[in-house]
């Protein structure tokens, strides 16, 4: 039986059926939020739940629930499903092991859960008590109130479907989904006049109706910022990725005026990533949601201003202003402008596939759509870490990997442990001077026609699930005519537009350019975007500082 004392204040409760790690996880909590806030540990979900009606009956309000999800007789999101009905208002925290991630994305959409914590949670300084503190607050501003969730009704096939559930999840956007073949999905649709031929509906909190929407419009119902709250700044972020997270941490946390400004959500490529392990400071991993999310709340911590769904396509010299114009004819201006685009993913240029694209083919980890490959084979394009992370992630699921690799071997484009993991796993099989000619399908994926690249020999394979990770291309064609970029569109910077050791042409002061500067004075670039940069998150957030204090030494010297 759980302990259920002092009945004034507000319960945190903590479930989790290992004796030493329930009373782990009491302590830890005890010591930070003990002097407010009443911790109750239970050690199964049935003795929990009977705790939770006890505490229901007393009027004693609860604020937050973390429960381990591996128990007997009931795991962890059983346990908060019931305990929803009881005080749908908690905020909802699984506790889960490595392996276990899947489970927590799945609880997303079963039990509207707020957050998920990777065990071991040490130290709590870093990894338990931030998460804690935001459900709290957000508990309170609520005054005890159940979050409002989003509602997507779409079809498991519908590509517009998957890419509106991307943009929610990577946007940290509570949502449910609703297939329209399900009940519920179908009462949905009738309720709003609709049938299934346009697909997705989505309902926001706001109730407004939705179909079939556009990010920028889709943003500004479920609470995203997507207009500047001014129209001059001191530092304008182009991109929020690791470079441009980083620089927005740096910048806001240095007293300038800090709008960061994103396409379609923070994160980047990064963002997308199932597992990094070779991040500094993280010797257990850290998932690109996890990692983004952080960034994310620490650049609104030092008062940078965030802005989703804003697509940039043009940069203009206006005198000691640098004005940036957006896509809705809008426009906003700062002194310097720190061009952190990063890179997408370069599209695979075979038959079928871009018919096929959000029906079965997919670019990037696509979170969202991973967990409909339970028990099926799936085939994983490409030969670097991004394919390599994805393989391992949809391996704990799949019931086969197979990883198309065009060249000869591994080894010269995916680091050595990620490799050695590859190799290892028993549900992956590396199929080497392996390329798609075609994918075949109707309504959905249905096969691919492999060749192999040294012996010509194609065949014919069933597939219904493909992730495709073949590089990446900057997207900078707004650039053309201001930024000087190399062939391939990457921006270049510092010495390499003074290989001959005078400035570009055009170049209007006396000084040569910063070494992350572009040939537009005030103008840097940082991260992936960036020609000949690592193309790793650790030297693009590296980068994104960096940046900052070359914007800092240009402004002082303006």
């Amino acid at each position: 039986m759980a302990e259920v004392t002092d009945a004034m204040r507000t319960v945190i409760m903590t479930v989790d059926d290992d004796p030493a790690v329930s009373r782990a996880v009491a302590r830890d909590l005890r010591r930070r939020y003990g002097s407010d806030h009443r911790v109750v540990r239970a050690e199964s979900g049935a003795s929990a739940l009977e705790a939770l009606r006890e505490l229901k009956l007393r009027g004693t309000p609860v604020a937050v629930i973390l429960a381990d999800y591996r128990m007997p007789q009931m795991n962890g999101i059983e346990f908060l499903e019931e305990a929803l009905d009881l005080y749908p208002a908690a905020r909802r925290v699984l506790l889960t092991a490595y392996a276990d991630t899947n489970a927590a994305i799945d609880a997303i959409n079963v039990v509207d859960l707020d957050h998920y914590l990777l065990k071991p949670w040490e130290p709590p300084e870093e990894k338990l008590y931030p998460v804690v503190d935001d459900l709290l607050e957000s508990w309170r501003d609520t005054g005890g109130r159940a979050v409002d969730t989003t509602k997507v009704v779409g079809h498991r096939w519908s590509a517009r479907s998957s890419q509106i559930r991307e943009f929610l999840a990577r946007n940290q956007v509570p949502y449910r989904w609703y297939s329209s073949e399900e009940p519920e999905g179908v009462r949905l649709l009738a309720a709003a006049g609709l049938d299934a031929r346009r697909l997705p509906l989505v309902v926001p909190p706001d109730g407004t109706v939705l179909v079939e929407p556009e990010e920028r419009d889709l943003a500004v119902h479920v609470g995203l910022s997507t207009t500047p709250a001014a129209d001059f700044y001191d530092l304008v972020i182009v991109g929020g990725g690791p470079a441009g997270l980083g620089a927005a941490v740096y910048g806001a946390s240095e007293g300038l005026r800090t709008v960061l400004v994103e396409r379609e959500a923070t994160g980047g490529q990064a963002g997308q990533s199932s597992r990094i392990e070779n991040y500094l400071g993280f010797p257990d991993g850290v998932s690109g949601a996890q990692l983004t999310d952080r960034a994310r709340r620490q650049a609104m911590k030092f008062g940078a201003e965030l802005l989703t769904a804003c697509k940039v396509t043009g940069l203009e010299v206006n005198g000691a202003a640098r004005t940036l114009r957006f896509a809705d004819g809008s426009s906003v201006s700062a002194q310097a402008v720190i061009l952190a685009t990063g890179v997408s993913y370069r599209q695979l240029d075979v038959p079928g596939v871009a018919e096929m694209t959000g029906r079965g083919v997919y670019y990037g980890s696509a979170l969202t759509a991973a967990a409909a490959c339970q028990g099926q084979e799936v085939f994983v394009v490409g030969g670097a870490n991004s394919a390599g992370q994805a393989a391992m992630f949809l391996s704990r699921r799949a019931k086969k990997v197979t990883l198309l690799v065009r060249a000869p071997e591994l080894a010269a484009s995916m680091s050595f442990y990620l490799l050695q993991r590859v190799v290892d796993a028993p549900t992956i099989s590396v199929r080497t001077d392996t390329v798609v000619e075609a994918a075949h399908g109707r309504e959905h994926l249905e096969g691919l026609t492999l060749r192999n690249r040294v012996t010509g020999q194609s065949e014919d394979v069933d597939a219904q699930w493909m992730y495709v990770f073949i590089g990446a291309e900057p997207l900078t064609d707004w650039l053309d005519g201001t930024v000087l970029r190399d062939p391939r569109g990457f921006v270049l910077t510092g010495p390499d537009l003074t290989a001959d050791a005078r400035p570009p042409g055009g170049w209007p002061l006396d000084r040569p350019p910063y070494h992350l500067e572009t040939s537009v004075p005030g103008v840097f670039a940082a991260g992936d975007v960036r020609a000949e940069s690592a193309k790793r998150v650790a030297s693009a957030v590296g980068e994104g500082a960096m940046a900052v204090m070359l914007a800092h030494r240009y402004l002082e010297q303006s």
